[in-house]
Order: C-alpha cells, then structure tokens, then sequence
C-alpha cells in the first residue's frame, strides 16, 4: 500500500520539553493506523526529514514543540504559508544539522525539489527545555499532559485527510450551449 501521509515527530529528548514531538509519535506507533500512514520519529536530524520530504506525500504532518508565549501544554494546529519556500539564503534560514526548526526544514527540502502541498504542523506550547548546559531528560508535567490529546488529533486529521483522498470534493459541471443542438455537460 503506497504511504501518503507523513507524520513526524520532531524534537530532543534531552531538552526537556523539546522531545514533544518525540513522544507524540511514540504514543501514536502504539496505535492502529491506516496502511497509507507513516509514523517516524525523526528527533534532531532535520536533514533526514528534509529528504523525506521530497517523497510525494499528499499531506505531511510535523510534531513538534514550539514556543508562542501561550500556557504551557497550549495545542495548536498551523498549516505554514509555502510561498517562498526554496532559497536556503534567506534570513533566518541558517542550516544548522541539530538546530532545524519545521520552517527550516521545508525551505530546505524545498530548494532541493517539489515537496507535499499540504503541510500541518501539530505543535504544543512548551514549559521548559531543560537547563541551559545540561538540558533536562522528560517532558514537564503539562506538556506530557498534552501527549495523548495531540496523538488523538493527529487521528482526526488522518482520518479527515483520508476521506479528502477517497471522496474528493465535487467537480461543478458547467453546462455550454451549442448552436443548433441539445446541452452538453463539460
């Protein structure tokens, strides 16, 4: 059965609650999923992910930590703006093989070739990474919280991706008018 959802887990396990997306993905390899869907854990090689991303995935959905100053545990889906994606020149978009955030990541898989055009970041506010040296082993009470509620929407958007593949929204069909004939559908 060809794979056509991409579910990857980003994060270090050894900065606390970086490892979200780690653990997500975890949680969601114990689970019974449809055949189309790849569960990876990908943790800090941004460049392995990139490259996976050149694959023809109709939807890809990364799972990571990210802050956005809103309370720790917070869930969020994003879909990212693809325009402009490609040029590894651009400001902010450093390659740095242990330090690649999501939009890293897809400017680089980007500029090497044609990437899904649907991208779902499943993100989750976190507390804390750990000391700054020494980092920190486990998630904070919080986010591991969140763990199981991400795992479940993740399914519901597999599940609604999957019906978007099976049962594509309707074509309108415009009716023409040919002189001196009946209607015909196009």
């Amino acid at each position: 059965m060809t794979k056509t959802i991409l579910i990857a887990g980003i994060g270090n396990i050894f900065l606390g609650d970086d490892a979200f997306g780690v653990e997500v993905v975890r949680s969601l390899s114990r689970r019974t999923l449809a055949g189309e869907v790849l569960v990876k854990d990908f943790g800090i090689r941004g460049f392995d992910l990139a490259y996976t991303l050149l694959d023809p995935w109709h939807t890809v959905i990364l799972v990571d930590a990210l802050p956005r100053n809103d309370t720790p545990g917070t869930l969020f889906v994003l879909e990212p703006d693809l325009t402009g994606l490609g040029d590894p020149g651009a400001p902010g978009m450093d390659l740095n093989p242990h330090g690649m955030d999501p939009m890293r990541v897809l400017n680089l898989a980007a500029a090497i070739g044609p990437i899904a055009p649907r991208i779902l970041v499943v993100g989750c506010e976190p507390r804390d990474f750990g000391d700054e040296l020494e980092g920190r082993m486990g998630l904070s009470p919080q986010v591991q919280a969140a763990v199981e509620e991400a795992s479940n929407m993740i399914e519901e958007l597999i599940g609604r991706t999957l019906a978007e593949i099976e049962d594509p929204p309707m074509r309108l069909q415009t009716l023409v008018q040919v002189p001196n004939s009946s209607e015909v559908t196009s």
